[in-house]
């Protein structure tokens, strides 16, 4: 099977660029909505090396949107998420680790990931991840702006430097429209879609 799905890419978009897909690592920095969705998408076009941070369990309130099911409800995201990842690829190499996000481990938790996509949920973290990677010249895809639905041509990828990528509205706040499946899902298609470009442009 995963001889086939390796073929299979390589036919659409070449041996050199999978090649490389397959080599680099990405970091994934929460793994509700945003980042259980971006982490499918990655791993449907060849990712192999992903380390995926989050401290939060599954609950019934997250199925409308995080890609989880009933029967995972009471895991922890990151086990859950990696038992998914592998039913889709099971050579993916996922690193996983049950923490939250502070300030001063930032640099530590991603030293090893060339790209990283920020996929936290509140403004203050979402800040906090940005400000402690830029320096380091990683490849960070962030998002602000998915709340609501309806609109969704206004979900939009905004470079803003060379390595920071700005993915939404930059509107919307979820927390006057809250956060619903379709615009999520849209936003971390184009975190995996700009991470991939990205990738492919360094072969």
């Amino acid at each position: 099977m995963t001889a086939v799905f390796y073929e299979n890419l390589t036919r659409k978009i070449g041996e050199k660029k999978v090649n490389n897909i397959r080599e680099i690592k990405v970091g994934i920095a929460g793994a509700g909505g945003l980042g259980s969705n971006c982490a499918v998408n990655l791993v449907r076009v060849g990712f192999e090396k992903l380390k995926i941070i989050d401290f939060d369990m599954v609950e019934a309130a997250n199925l409308d949107r995080q890609f989880y099911f009933a029967d995972q409800i009471g895991m922890y995201k990151v086990e859950a998420l990696r038992q998914n990842l592998l039913r889709i690829n099971p050579a993916v190499q996922i690193e996983i680790e049950v923490k939250k996000i502070v300030q001063s481990m930032a640099p530590v938790l991603f030293a090893d990931c060339r790209v990283v996509a920020e996929c936290l949920d509140s403004a203050e973290s979402k800040s906090m991840l940005v400000a402690e990677l830029l320096p380091l010249d990683k490849f960070i895809v962030a998002v602000s702006g998915l709340g609501g639905y309806g609109l969704s041509d206004n979900i939009k990828v905004h470079p803003v430097k060379e390595n920071l990528i700005m993915i939404g509205d930059l509107q919307s706040d979820v927390t006057l429209r809250p956060a619903l499946s379709p615009r999520v899902n849209i936003t971390a298609a184009k975190q995996a879609d700009t991470i991939l470009e990205y990738v492919c442009r360094c072969t």
